[in-house]
């Protein structure tokens, strides 16, 4: 329908510049036509014609421009408005002197002449200063805008809320990753959750009492510290059994991503198209690797199956098979990794010790 306008608009305003057009004839030869209102149409629709050429014309830049400016981001548009405007401030007050000089009549139309060229180079100026600082500019104004105005408009994804599971609350690792910083966004606690720690706290089991105990004392303590990052989520579904299931189709409704450390249900919630952070896989992930040649402090705590080996732990559970070790078991040594083997039950690592350092 924009189209069509755009095209009327130029056949009638040329038509009626055509149409007017013959009143401009001399009136010698206006005179000698006999018929001026067929001359008034004919011109009229020759005109018209000229019309209908520059409104296509018209029409097809209007579009390009208006898909150009689609394109552009926000941002840009907002700062380059900012840059015109400040340029052409910048403009009038720079060549406002310049009106104020007595000028020679002849020379007359040298002062528009230098308003306009002036208008449009500090006009140009300005936009290209936007363009190269743009960015900083609307940070110093609002350190959010720029990632608010990426993420209204596609260019950034806002940040995933996590649901916490039962499991990764009790386990407590997640304590010490909120610390770190790694992970960003809000903490969702579903009120279902809470009903499930609270239900293991109140049974007679000693073991799951402690941890459901455990759980309510570790998200305490999380609320307290980071206030803003963990939200109580009020969702129930009476319809859904499990709390597992539950904690699925609450990620699947709002789009979140389900912490856990649970292996089922991390099988479970992959099947269903569920964003997975599994904390034992961070664990895994981040393990350290040793290289032949590198050395590390290992207490050697017992004797292994072949003759005079020893074996010790690492940190997290790897096991340390040492060569000639058998005889610093109960001391702590610098061994020297020798190999590395990946097994079905886990990462396996064999040294050797050039030198005791503590005896226990």
């Amino acid at each position: 329908m924009l189209d069509t306008i755009i095209i009327l608009l130029f056949v009638f305003a040329l038509g009626g510049v055509g149409f007017d057009l013959v009143d401009l004839l001399p009136p010698l030869v206006q005179e000698q036509i006999s018929n001026m209102e067929a001359l008034r149409w004919l011109a009229a629709g020759f005109t018209s014609i000229i019309g209908l050429a520059l409104g296509l014309v018209a029409q097809t830049t209007y579009r390009r421009l208006e898909s150009r400016i689609r394109q552009t981001p926000i941002e840009v548009i907002l700062t380059r408005a900012v840059g015109l405007v400040i340029g052409l401030l910048i403009a009038n007050l720079m060549l406002a002197p310049i009106f104020l000089l007595p000028i020679p009549q002849e020379f007359s139309f040298l002062k528009p002449t230098i308003a306009i060229l002036g208008s449009v180079m500090f006009s140009f100026l300005g936009i290209s200063l936007a363009d190269a600082h743009g960015r900083t500019f609307l940070r110093l104004i609002n350190p959010h805008s720029i990632e608010s105005m990426l993420v209204a408009e596609g260019t950034l994804l806002p940040v995933a809320p996590k649901i916490l599971d039962t499991s990764a609350i009790i386990d407590g690792r997640i304590e010490q990753l909120l610390g770190t910083g790694f992970i960003e966004g809000q903490m969702l606690v579903p009120q279902f959750v809470l009903a499930e720690l609270q239900q293991l706290a109140d049974l007679g089991n000693d073991q799951k009492r402690q941890r459901g105990r455990r759980g309510l004392d570790i998200l305490g303590r999380i609320q307290n510290v980071f206030p803003e990052r963990i939200v109580i989520h009020s969702a129930d579904y009476e319809e859904i059994p499990t709390v597992d299931a539950k904690l699925v189709h609450l990620a699947q409704e709002i789009n979140g991503v389900l912490l856990t450390n649970d292996y089922n249900l991390s099988k479970v919630a992959n099947l269903q198209k569920v964003a997975i952070l599994n904390v034992n896989d961070l664990a895994q992930a981040i393990r350290p690797i040793y290289l032949p040649g590198d050395t590390l402090e290992l207490k050697i705590i017992k004797q292994g199956k072949e003759p005079a080996q020893g074996i010790g732990y690492l940190d997290d559970g790897t096991m340390v098979v040492v060569d000639d070790g058998r005889e610093y078991v109960g001391n702590e040594v610098r061994v020297t990794v020798t190999s590395a083997l990946q097994t079905s039950a886990g990462r396996m690592i064999f040294a050797r010790p050039p030198s005791v350092l503590a005896s226990s």
